[in-house]
Parts: C-alpha cells; sequence; structure tokens
C-alpha cells in the first residue's frame, strides 16, 4: 500500500484499537489453484507471547478456507469512516478534491483448523462481543446441543499469525489547520452519518476540533 510519511501510523496500540473497532474484515488470497478470492468475516485479535494473531471461521461451504493452509499468504484489510472532500471547505486556493479514509492491512499466512473446540470458542468469543451490551444478550449455551454441533460443524476456524501490517490514516494531516478545520465544518454540514463517522475519526487523529 503507498502510505506518504504524512499519514502513516505505527503506533501499534492505535492499530490494534482499530482492528478491534472496525473487524469486519476483507480477507484476500491468491493462489495457483484457486485464484484470487476474497471473503469478509469479523476478525479477533489474540496474542500469543509476543506475536499477534488473527482469528475467524468461514462457511464450510466456502472453498476459500482450502487456502488457508498456513503457507499461502493472505491480506485482511480493515477499513474505517472514509467520504469524499470537497475543495470548498478549505481556506487553501486552489485546491482539488480529494477522500479521506482510514485502513489496515495485515499480512500473514492463514491455517485453517479442524479442531471443533478453536471453532466453537472463535464463534463464542463474537458472539460474547457483539451481545455483550444488550441487556438479554444472545447466549449459545440455551440452543439444542445437536442444533449447536451441527451449527459449529458448518463452519472452518482459522488462526492468521501476522506478518506485517501497513496502516493508513489519510486524513488531511499534510494540510494546513485550517484546511482541516473546515473539511470537518463541511462533513459535519453534509449531516450524512458516514460523514459523521469520519468527522468523528478526524477529530481523533488529526489534530483538530469539531467546535462543536
Amino acid at each position: 500500500m503507498y502510505i506518504p510519511a504524512s499519514f502513516r501510523v505505527s503506533e501499534e496500540a492505535a492499530i490494534f484499537s482499530f482492528i478491534a473497532r472496525y473487524d469486519f474484515s476483507t480477507i484476500v488470497t491468491s493462489s495457483a489453484s484457486n485464484g484470487m478470492i476474497a471473503t469478509h468475516v469479523p476478525i479477533l485479535v489474540k496474542r500469543v507471547g509476543d506475536r499477534a494473531v488473527l482469528q475467524g471461521h468461514v462457511a464450510r461451504a466456502n472453498g476459500h478456507w482450502r487456502d488457508f493452509d498456513g503457507s499461502t499468504q493472505a491480506l485482511a484489510i480493515f477499513q474505517g469512516p472514509h467520504g469524499y472532500v470537497s475543495p470548498t471547505w478549505y481556506t487553501t486556493a486552489p485546491a482539488v478534491p480529494t477522500w479521506n479514509y482510514a485502513v489496515v492491512h495485515i499480512y500473514g499466512r492463514p491455517l485453517a483448523t479442524e479442531d471443533r473446540q478453536v471453532a466453537s470458542g472463535i464463534l463464542e468469543a463474537l458472539v460474547r462481543k457483539y451481545e455483550s451490551h444488550r441487556s438479554h444478550p444472545y447466549r449459545t449455551e440455551e440452543l439444542p446441543e445437536n442444533f449447536y454441533e451441527q451449527m459449529v460443524s458448518r463452519i472452518v476456524a482459522f488462526e492468521m499469525p501476522i506478518d506485517k501490517i501497513e496502516s493508513k490514516f489519510k486524513l488531511g494531516q499534510n494540510r494546513s489547520k485550517e484546511d482541516r478545520e473546515g473539511t470537518l465544518k463541511g462533513l459535519i454540514a453534509e449531516g450524512s452519518p458516514s460523514a459523521a463517522a469520519l468527522a468523528a475519526f478526524m477529530s481523533e487523529h488529526a489534530n483538530v476540533d469539531t467546535g462543536v
């Protein structure tokens, strides 16, 4: 990924916080037997010693897991808020339109497993993560045992030790503070959820204030 110095993110805490927050990832592999394949899945991160490992699962009917052989390289893409930036929001002229966004690319060699306990553990950890804020959370323990066993048998779990990380937050850091503040005001005035999300992210990470 092309990453100008202004947009590069190297702080590990910020990167893993981003992954945990925007955890619906696109996993891409390319192999001689299957060509290029992409699958979209929620991802967990666990630590194994001093190394981070991505965890997830795919449907057994999705043949992509056959490329998760521990030797085929994969790219996991995590995408945060993004949106169009109008040059009319800048104080500097002339200027051209651009697109602000935040992404993290993770490279590794995923390995699928037939270990039922691993699959069950990943599945239940994902459920806990997304149900924890509910007053009456869904619990896999309440499912009939036969039904639960069938559900687990229809997925294939995988783990992907991280080999390399590339992180890019393109939020106008190469522009003046006035231009970044103008971008924030413009995004907020747009009134859409996506523009508001990008404005909030810029406020967190681009050293600008929303002023509201």
